[in-house]
């Protein structure tokens, strides 16, 4: 399989410098990509950069995932419209290790010649002092090369430190000694990374005497111009606390048509002839949404795990399909919450559990602004608990109870209410 050209058809190359084909072409390749803390999670608009290292891996190359405990420290200027909160060591510590873990999530750290690495370029800044960098480092970069940078001079109206003006020289240094020390030959990574990539290249030719190069990715936009990766509740994190799986599966699956076919390209490890059948089903049958389902079925089983993706698919079919009790029981408190958050919420002690249900639906919650009226819609088969339809005699008990605690009532077809049991 050859990398340059599995990337060019899935739409994954914006920028690549010459003689980087033919060298992937020439042997095994080292290459690598920068993530930075700035968080204790990665989330969706990382996942383009993880799944470049992916395909690197599957066509036979070497991937190093970065994690940058040093540059984190000092803020990438790249695509920002202001300077960064700089994190204390203690939370910037933590984010290290939190996104380590999920970068060893995706790769294979196990198959010999093009096994994954991860590194931290801490590991080789921390005994590096100030004087010995501008010596050794800074002598080799002008300023005028520097500023010409589209990240420094989209700023120099609005102002910039001097830490975010070393950032392209910081990250410049990790590209000269992964090539010095472990022969990685590539950088990767996001369009917006190409000024900080070039200044890693030349730092090479300059200081090492060395040939590296690089490959840049589109930053990935919405079809209607908006922002990938966001929702009205932020980011879309790759870690199940932040962003439930449910939560997760749900933006998949909401994607446009038009983005879906940009989409399952980037972020399924699914072949080309596989794809385009895909597409052509998908067009001849719009409404059966068959781009979206397969979109977030492998992408939530890739970030997640198996047990997540049913759970998800169990979620979202107690909303927008037939579901049962027994599907909303089987559910996880987070995943349940995820389902109904924004619903109106009411509060119960255990010992009301005891009172008929018109009073429980009318009195105790306000469900119902009367009995009467809770009466009549549970005569004509329009009122649910936990997804079963009841009657005027039905009495609730603690085997009632979901997660121990919560009682889901639904008035009409669309209208859901929470009851919460203390």
């Amino acid at each position: 399989m050859n990398f340059v050209e599995e990337l060019k058809w899935r739409g994954m190359i914006h920028d690549i410098m010459p003689g980087t084909e033919e060298q992937f072409e020439k042997e095994i390749t080292s290459a690598y990509i920068g993530f930075d803390p700035t968080a204790d999670s990665l989330h969706i608009g990382s996942l383009v950069q993880i799944m470049i290292l992916v395909h690197l891996q599957r066509c036979e190359h070497k991937p190093f995932a970065l994690v940058g405990g040093a540059t984190g420290m000092v803020g990438d200027p790249s695509g920002k419209s202001k300077e960064r909160n700089l994190l204390d060591e203690k939370t910037l510590n933590h984010n290290v290790k939190s996104v380590q873990k999920q970068l060893e999530h995706f790769l294979d750290f196990n198959c010999r010649a093009n096994s994954a690495e991860v590194v931290n370029n801490y590991d080789w800044f921390k005994e590096f002092n100030f004087l010995d960098f501008i010596r050794d480092v800074g002598k080799h970069m002008s300023v005028n090369y520097m500023m010409a940078k589209d990240s420094v001079k989209s700023r120099l109206e609005t102002g910039m430190s001097f830490t975010e003006f070393s950032y392209q020289l910081v990250q410049g240094y990790d590209f000269y000694w992964l090539w010095k020390n472990k022969n990685c030959k590539v950088q990767l990574g996001g369009s917006d990374q190409w000024g900080n990539i070039v200044t890693g290249t030349e730092l090479v030719r300059r200081k090492g005497g060395g040939k590296v190069f690089a490959v840049t990715t589109p930053l990935i936009k919405k079809a209607d111009g908006g922002k990938f990766g966001k929702t009205e509740s932020g980011n879309v994190w790759l870690d199940k606390t932040k962003t439930s799986p449910y939560k997760f599966y749900q933006f998949w699956l909401n994607s446009t048509d038009d983005d879906a076919k940009n989409y399952i390209k980037i972020f399924t490890l699914l072949s080309q002839t596989e794809i385009e059948k895909l597409i052509t089903e998908h067009d001849e049958t719009p409404h059966l949404r068959i781009l979206q389902k397969v979109i977030a079925e492998e992408v939530t089983l890739r970030v997640h795990s198996k047990e997540d993706l049913g759970m998800a698919i169990k979620a979202s079919s107690i909303l927008f399909g037939k579901s049962t009790s027994d599907n909303l029981k089987s559910l996880d408190e987070e995943n349940f919450l995820s389902v109904f958050e924004g619903v109106p919420q009411f509060e119960m002690n255990k010992a009301d559990l005891r009172l008929g249900i018109l009073d429980i639906l009318a009195e105790k919650t306000k469900i119902f602004a009367s009995k009467g009226e809770a009466r009549r819609m549970i005569k004509s088969n329009a009122v649910s608990i936990n997804k079963e339809k009841i009657t005027e005699d039905v009495q609730l008990t603690e085997n009632d109870l979901l997660n121990g605690k919560y009682i889901l009532a639904q008035k009409g077809k669309k209208n859901y209410f929470l009851i919460i049991i203390s």
